[in-house]
């Protein structure tokens, strides 16, 4: 029995439960760890359809699954995170860095200090917080400190220094302080982090107005510099909301396999910093973005009181608009007596179809896992739909978009530097000149849908305008040596038909066997002695080495010189483009025979079907009526209806014979 033979034996027994489910690989490592509402739908859906470029690189690694079943999606959202944790699979989403958040303390001593720290235990201090990061933690405690007289110094010194002469210290050193006066002192810091900084700038302002009267200008100069500070560090929070809660906003994007996640951070109603990551995923965009958040909070004591998260897929879609700037804040599903704006009749029939899909996927929908992450915290989790927590998310899914552009508007400003790559690498393979090369992919789901694709590249330059795509005629199965001689043999008899540019070097995707394959076709087929070098790829699936020669030998190029970085770009490019193209060739397969199976409809009827209604899938969802106007009558399109509907069925149940 081969591993797709178990594999289906144990689909057929999922259960429609929630859970968590590892996905193995042929040495039973475990690669990828995922969370799902109905297991059944889920785990089946990785083996039925087709797949972006990204996620049919994790089903290819697949040869066998487990799965855990749980009593809710609380449950399966930390099962999932411990599970991530402990297995560290490569597939997943994982948070690198475990930082925490600083805090401001006071410390629990006789005469206490106020510090900035990342530890929050139980010693009886007094925390405030969290900050962002440390700057603004820092600039909050130097503002206090000019304000309020605790102590400084670490060790207590022998007599008074600086800051007591400064008016920053009561001296505990010479001079008895008495408790109450500590008291009144944390009760004052406390008030000014709750949001009271007004209050507090109110009281220095009449202080300074009564020192001035009073001819005391130093210590009204004091004051005026202490309100000019507070004004000067509240005035970096723009952007505020008519209460005053804590708030993390969450929002992502996702472009070429790679998602970005952006936090808002708001405190007392003020947003006063954001955080942003960005890293290639392989499942679903939505749950591994929740698989994101939850990872955030498993060991970061730092909760918010309320937490906003994007809605599933309409969130991360290029189509949402930029945010505009509200001049009337208004909290999401609040009565603040401001304005809110409607949700429209198109927004809810998406947002409804995108819970319906993902329902029907088995993934955890937004409200279900805003839901398990409420539970699971303790603080209020909200999946806004409209006013300005709406906004708010939609702004940081728009710095996702931003950052994502930008990253790989950097990458297209590299590829100037890469001119120069082209003849550094020439000189490493021995080879005169390397003005033109033209790279090799295959891509194929389990044998299904055979492509190949190549790449030019002129001066280490792309030129789009002379990449090509095959569709594989002679190969059945997954056999990549074979698909490769076909590819090689073809481009080059067209080559040399019709005496086209010769390239300076051959790339394929692959190691030894790839490059043996093209060899010998070009050699003992074609009479051509062009150089041919195989690029290598790590556990990780990224560019490891460049082979050369007969037999193939690695070539020794530094990972961070212009060189490697040009063979990473063109094993990239190959790939995306292979990718893209064999995704086009099922997505049309799927549909051409799903119509062409049907009695009375032929190739015209097939593409005024298609051309009237937009998709395969908008079809399945029309009414008897809606065929009218293309003259098809209620029994045609009854036929019509009922064929795509048994067929989806029969998808579900039998998925992994097409996969």
């Amino acid at each position: 029995m081969d591993h797709m033979d178990h594999i289906r034996n144990k689909l057929a027994l999922l259960p429609d439960l929630p859970g968590c489910y590892l996905m193995k690989n042929k040495e039973g490592t475990i690669i990828y760890v995922g969370k799902a509402k109905v297991l059944k739908n889920r785990v089946r859906s990785y083996f039925t359809g087709s797949h972006n470029g990204k996620t049919q690189r994790l089903v290819l690694d697949i040869t066998d699954f487990e799965y855990i079943v749980t009593s809710s999606n609380m449950e399966a959202l930390i099962l999932e995170c411990n599970l991530i944790k402990k297995h560290m699979p490569r597939y997943n989403v994982q948070l690198k860095d475990d930082k925490t958040f600083p805090y401001l303390k006071i410390t629990n001593e006789t005469h206490p200090r106020l510090e900035v720290t990342r530890r929050v235990i139980k010693d009886k201090a007094k925390y405030f917080g969290p900050y962002p990061n440390a700057y603004a933690a820092q600039q909050t405690k130097k503002l206090l400190d000019r304000m309020y007289p605790l102590r400084k110094c670490g060790v207590m010194p022998k007599e008074v220094c600086l800051y007591y002469h400064m008016g920053q210290c009561l001296a505990p050193c010479e001079k008895e302080v008495q408790k109450s006066q500590y008291e009144e002192i944390t009760q004052s810091i406390a008030a000014f982090l709750g949001g009271g900084h007004e209050a507090v700038k109110k009281d220095l302002q009449q202080k300074m107005q009564e020192a001035a009267e009073e001819l005391y200008f130093e210590r009204a100069k004091e004051l005026r510099d202490q309100i000019m500070y507070i004004e000067a560090l509240m005035e970096k929070q723009n952007i505020n909301t008519t209460d005053t809660k804590d708030r993390d906003v969450f929002g992502y994007a996702v472009d070429k396999g790679w998602m970005c996640v952006q936090i808002l951070y708001m405190r007392q109603g003020k947003m006063i910093q954001r955080q942003s990551s960005a890293f290639p995923f392989y499942g679903e965009a939505y749950s591994d973005f929740m698989s994101y958040v939850t990872q955030y909070y498993s060991d970061n004591p730092a909760l918010p009181q309320e937490i906003l998260l994007p809605d599933a897929v309409r969130e991360a879609t290029a189509e949402d608009q930029p945010v505009k700037a509200s001049s009337t804040p208004a909290a999401a599903g609040e009565a603040d007596g401001a304005e809110e704006e409607p949700e429209t009749a198109q927004e809810a029939a998406q947002r409804e179809a995108a819970a319906a899909e993902a329902a029907a996927a088995g993934v955890v929908d937004a409200a279900g896992g805003a839901a398990a992450i409420q539970e699971w915290l303790g603080v209020k989790v909200l999946v806004p739909q409209r006013g300005l927590k709406k906004q708010m998310v939609r702004m940081a899914c728009e710095n996702g978009r931003v950052s994502l552009d930008e990253k790989f508007r950097l990458i297209e400003r590299d590829e100037e530097r890469t001119s120069g790559a082209a003849f550094s690498l020439g000189q490493s393979l021995g080879l005169e000149s390397l003005h033109r090369i033209e790279a090799f992919d295959n891509s194929n789901i389990q044998g299904t849908n055979p492509v190949s694709a190549m790449v030019v590249f002129i001066d280490g330059k792309p030129a789009r305008k002379e990449y090509r795509k095959y569709k594989v005629r002679t190969v059945q199965g997954p056999d990549d040596y074979e698909t490769m001689r076909e590819v090689i043999r073809r481009r080059y008899e067209r080559v040399l038909k019709e005496n086209l540019p010769m390239p300076d070097l051959i790339v394929v995707d692959g190691g030894k066997g790839q490059i043996s394959a093209a060899v010998d076709i070009l050699e003992n087929e074609l009479g051509l002695f062009i150089p041919v070098c195989g690029l290598v790829k790590d556990v990780k699936h990224k560019t490891a080495q460049l082979l050369v020669g007969d037999p193939p030998e690695p070539v020794g190029l530094a990972r961070d010189s212009q060189e490697f970085y040009l063979l990473q770009r063109i094993q990239d490019e190959v790939h995306r483009f292979a990718i893209t193209f064999h995704r086009e060739q099922r997505g049309k397969s799927m549909v051409t025979s799903k119509l062409d199976s049907i009695p009375g409809i032929g190739e015209k009827r097939r593409k005024l079907l298609l051309k009237h209604f937009g998709s395969l899938k908008k079809i399945k969802e029309a009414s008897i009526e809606d065929f009218r106007t293309l003259s098809i009558g209620e029994k045609l399109a009854g036929q019509i209806l009922e064929a795509l509907r048994d067929e989806e069925s029969v998808l579900q149940e039998d998925g992994a014979e097409h996969s």
